[in-house]
């Protein structure tokens, strides 16, 4: 069997997606809506950090259950320029970028649900399973929210 590879290669992206998340919100913090909903998301991210080095032990894995999620100096930067700069042409863009980034990653994330959880079936493993029935939705909404959120967006971005 090879779930413990699927595992760590999930626990890596929804890792990613916690830096990822928590970047975003850090880089955007004059537009509330992406600052707080994106450091919800990634909250849902950690959690399922927690989850998989929780289950992980059970095939032989050591994961961290703990998510990079300190803010550093680099960041405290970013949500500073951010309130600088508003909501100007050159932030606009920026988001409509980080909105791409933020989709290829959570959907590439969700990719990973789906494999597991079909190993899982395919093997026989109910807890595995039903981790990734409680999780995956999560990641699916992460990709919708930021597909909807660049097609509100792009308009307003792209057309001043």
């Amino acid at each position: 069997m090879k779930l413990d590879l699927a595992i760590e290669e999930l626990h890596r992206s929804e890792n990613h997606l916690v830096s990822v998340l928590t970047s975003m919100s850090d880089k955007h913090k004059a537009d509330h809506e992406v600052f707080y909903v994106c450091r919800d998301m990634a909250g849902w991210s950690r959690t399922h950090v927690a989850e998989l080095a929780r289950v992980g032990r059970d095939f032989g894995l050591d994961l961290d259950p703990e998510a990079s999620e300190e803010p550093g100096p680099v960041e405290a930067l970013k949500q500073r320029a951010s309130e600088l700069t508003g909501r100007s042409s050159a932030p606009g863009l920026l988001l409509l970028a980080d909105l791409r980034h933020l989709y290829r990653e959570a959907a590439g994330t969700s990719l990973d649900w789906e494999v597991l959880a079909q190993g899982a079936q395919g093997a026989k493993e109910q807890e595995l399973l039903d981790v990734a029935e409680r999780c995956h939705p999560q990641s699916l909404r992460i990709a919708r929210w930021a597909n909807s959120y660049l097609k509100v967006a792009s308009p307003q971005v792209l057309a001043s």
